[in-house]
């Protein structure tokens, strides 16, 4: 393990900056009046119509660019019967931090790439999507016990959940790694170089499975083994990084990118793995349809592309929208 940074206040600024979102209480948001708003009224409902673009320290982007979409028949037509006459779904919802899903300034509304496609695609539907905020861990078991009809939390689409899970994909995100600026850590292209260091990630994501299901291969390479810290919120991560406690982080390419911009005393390491994202749905549901042509409406009709641009996530674009395809190796 690397010695501890100095604990200079310009380290303490950054960790209060990038913490600031993720570090508020999770709570649910209350929800707006219009069709497709869903709790964060509309994602951009409760934006101005001019804001912070991303990559600008400390601020986050609140431009409107989801209020324009319109009801599909085509999309709508597909929903079950019963959703139709309801005109709503109940959505678990993971706060984790930017561009993903984070809070506003005023720590109740809910924003970002998960949040505003969700909003956009309700409104293709012409349904409510009620969201409800809730830790990452406990979204997926939810599904199958009915208390929630999807969920969103940046899940990546893996063999092993498609077992029990059914996923319609709307972005490319994945693994990868992260550590301080003033620390001399190579790029990460076999997780024995990890061997020896204490690594920080989030608690049930598959980070974490990736990281305990190859610890033997340090003792297999006669290397001390690698030491797993798992946080539930973002910025206990991060603190343990900037203190000294870990060593590097494990999490998504995309947050971990964002953070980096967006912050100094951080450094990006490198891409590990890339994962397709999707909503997630109880095996066999039969709202998969209507969500993989929803989103691919907003994909043919620029709304997708404005929300990605908008979190400074272009790059991960997928052309169309899957149901459960399989892992990306």
């Amino acid at each position: 393990m690397s010695a501890p940074p100095p604990r200079s206040a310009r380290r303490y600024a950054v960790l209060a900056l990038l913490t600031a979102s993720a570090l508020l209480p999770l709570t649910a948001c209350g929800s707006g009046d219009s069709p497709g708003a869903g709790s964060a009224g509309g994602a951009g409902g409760a934006a101005a119509a001019a804001g912070s673009p991303a990559g600008k320290a400390g601020k986050l982007p609140t431009g409107d660019v989801v209020s324009g979409e319109r009801k599909n028949a085509a999309a709508a037509k597909l929903l079950p019967e019963r959703v139709r006459t309801a005109g709503r779904l109940t959505l678990g919802g993971a706060i984790g931090a930017p561009p993903t899903a984070t809070y506003l300034e005023d720590g109740k509304t809910a924003a970002g790439v998960d949040v505003e496609i969700t909003a956009a695609v309700a409104k293709v539907l012409g349904i409510r999507i009620d969201r409800q905020e809730a830790s990452f861990e406990a979204i997926l078991p939810a599904l199958g016990s009915g208390k929630y009809d999807l969920g969103t939390g940046n899940f990546g689409v893996t063999d092993e959940r498609r077992k029990t899970i059914d996923f319609v994909t709307y972005i490319n995100d994945g693994q990868g790694f992260a550590t301080r600026a003033d620390e001399k850590i190579p790029k990460i292209t076999d997780l024995t170089q990890l061997c020896g260091k204490n690594i920080g990630t989030g608690a049930g994501t598959t980070f974490e499975v990736t990281l305990e299901q190859n610890k033997s291969l340090c003792e297999k390479a006669g290397k001390k083994p690698y030491s797993v810290k798992t946080y539930s919120e973002q910025g206990a991560i991060w603190g343990s990084l900037q203190q000294g406690r870990t060593d590097v982080v494990m999490s998504t390419i995309n947050g971990l990118r964002y953070a980096v911009d967006q912050q100094q005393g951080l450094r990006f390491l490198n891409e590990y793995h890339r994962l397709d994202v999707g909503f997630a749905f109880k095996k066999g549901s039969d709202l998969t349809p209507a969500f993989q042509k929803a989103v691919n409406v907003i994909i043919a009709d620029g709304t997708y592309a404005k929300i990605l641009k908008k979190w400074g996530v272009s790059a991960s674009a997928l052309p169309t929208s899957r149901i459960s395809p399989p892992e990306i190796r």
